[in-house]
């Protein structure tokens, strides 16, 4: 299906900001003058602020208009619904050493259907609370072909579009299933370390799956949440007993 003009504009401002012509901070083209670039009204501008601005990507600044947010936000593993925004459900987080190449647990294997010792891209966040305490170790795995299409996955900074904007972009495949699975277990010590809890510890362990419209995953993440920070409510509607 051929993007709407709005969703045209906000890619390509999302792709500007990512290959880093607009830095954090800086202020994107007013309003008027995408209306002229891109010939297209009023409306249909702000409708892209408002789709950036949803996944955190701009702020409004008073009397300005919109620039790079300063600080990316991300979100625990889990909990992608349609409609979910990053602005609404996001938080801080500290990116943890490097991406790299390394050979996943049994289970993201088993997922991403690798073959025994083969690796995929493994890059490391910690979600943190409003007053910067640890809340989530989220580990990312993309399987090699992901990896190979999007570079700047292997590199240490944040992606300012977000990552699954920025996979999307360059794969031309969007997550359209996304599946979450929640166990419980003992913390390690490494786990209780980068969370600075003690140990034992009791986790929550969020597995969360987002796969194309080929059923084909385009990555894999791993939340770690100590159990009295783990939450999840669902509204939803309940039919007659029958």
């Amino acid at each position: 299906m051929p993007m709407l003009k709005y969703e045209q504009i906000a890619d390509s401002l999302r792709r500007r900001i990512t290959e880093g012509e607009f830095a954090p901070g800086d202020l994107l083209p007013s309003g008027r003058d995408l209306c002229e670039q891109w010939s297209v009204s009023r409306a249909t501008v702000n409708k892209a602020f408002d789709v950036l601005r949803a996944d955190g990507v701009i702020v409004a600044h008073q009397g300005l208009g919109f620039r790079v947010t300063d600080t990316p936000l991300a979100r625990p593993a889990g909990g992608r619904r349609s409609g979910a925004t990053r602005a609404a459900s996001g938080r801080p987080f500290r990116r943890l050493g490097r991406p790299a190449q390394a050979i996943p647990p049994a289970r993201v294997a088993e997922v991403l259907a690798l073959k025994p010792g083969e690796t995929a891209l493994h890059r490391d966040r910690l979600v943190l609370l409003a007053d910067g305490a640890p809340l989530s170790l989220v580990s990312a795995w993309f399987p090699a072909e992901v990896a190979i299409q999007c570079p700047k996955l292997s590199q240490a900074q944040p992606i300012a579009e977000g990552t699954t904007h920025y996979v999307a972009r360059q794969t031309g495949r969007s997550p359209v299933q996304g599946t979450d699975v929640t166990t419980v277990r003992l913390a390690s010590a490494e786990e209780a370390e980068v969370l600075d809890r003690q140990l034992p510890l009791a986790v929550a362990v969020d597995l969360h799956i987002a796969r194309d419209a080929d059923g084909v995953p385009l990555v894999c993440e791993v939340g770690v949440t100590p159990s009295d920070l783990w939450e999840r409510v669902e509204n939803y509607g309940m039919g007659t007993v029958s």
